[in-house]
């Protein structure tokens, strides 16, 4: 996928995004957590994780809500940004890191992360798309292999507040 085409598809879910973003945030995780995604390919039952992390740059706080799948105990989350043929930004500042704070509906964690590799990446890729069968598009418009990311929790942390983050980014 061009630059431009991902421009464009961000230029259109921004709204969406940022609303999902700000419901899940003031709502502390009771909304935003199961969204109806049958018109952009989805399923009506789709499950979303918020991530917090650290810009590598700007050294802001960014929450970022991601479509999840569980698989094994672990939460499952991809890369893929549309099927841009650049990573997104909140994965280029998570592997910078060894932890990652996440968000399931009212439950917020502390963890470690890991990407799956060879033949168990290509098993949960395979349940991912079961769970999210657009992802399977975003994989198609670009060479770049899609990054999963697996994460386990390892202490409960209180439910992200929207003034936890000093930067908004949709990506």
């Amino acid at each position: 996928m061009s630059d431009e085409s991902s421009a464009a598809i961000s230029a259109v879910r921004r709204d969406w995004a940022a609303d999902h973003r700000l419901s899940y945030l003031r709502s502390g995780g009771a909304e935003g957590h199961i969204m109806d995604l049958t018109p952009v390919g989805g399923r009506s039952f789709a499950t979303h994780c918020m991530i917090k992390y650290v810009g590598r740059k700007s050294g802001n706080i960014f929450i970022t809500p991601l479509c999840y799948a569980d698989i094994g105990g672990e939460v499952v989350i991809c890369a893929s940004k549309g099927g841009a043929d650049h990573h997104p930004a909140w994965y280029l500042n998570l592997i910078g890191n060894e932890t990652v704070e996440f968000q399931i509906a009212t439950q917020a964690f502390k963890g470690s992360w890991r990407e799956p590799e060879g033949a168990e990446r290509e098993k949960v890729w395979q349940f991912f798309i079961d769970c999210h069968p657009f992802y399977a598009n975003y994989q198609a418009s670009t060479d770049r292999i899609i990054p999963l990311v697996m994460m386990k929790a390892a202490e409960a942390i209180p439910v992200f507040q929207e003034s936890d983050a000093t930067g908004i980014r949709q990506s």
